[in-house]
């Protein structure tokens, strides 16, 4: 027995967003409204947020920062990363 979906969820977010995330959804098949209701079970079954929220700190912050401007290094495998980290 199927229920009855009549509740409405409003939310107003910058279209850029909206748009590269229902482009994502679209191509794992949910329409946004299944999306919302996943995330909303999600929130009742972890009793809070399905994701931890955290602030990073100052030196995660610089190497976030670096990634974007292309700043750093690069790996064309996880063995060479490996052999750089000496693991």
């Amino acid at each position: 027995m199927g229920t009855t979906k009549t509740a409405t969820a409003r939310a107003l977010i910058d279209p850029q967003i909206k748009k590269e995330a229902e482009a994502i959804l679209k191509a794992l098949g949910l329409s946004v409204s299944k999306s919302f209701e996943l995330y909303y079970r999600q929130i009742i079954a972890q009793r809070g947020l399905p994701f931890e929220l955290q602030i990073p700190n100052e030196k995660t912050m610089k190497a976030i920062e670096n990634a974007r401007q292309g700043k750093g290094k690069a790996f064309s495998s996880a063995e060479e990363l490996f052999d750089d980290l000496g693991i």
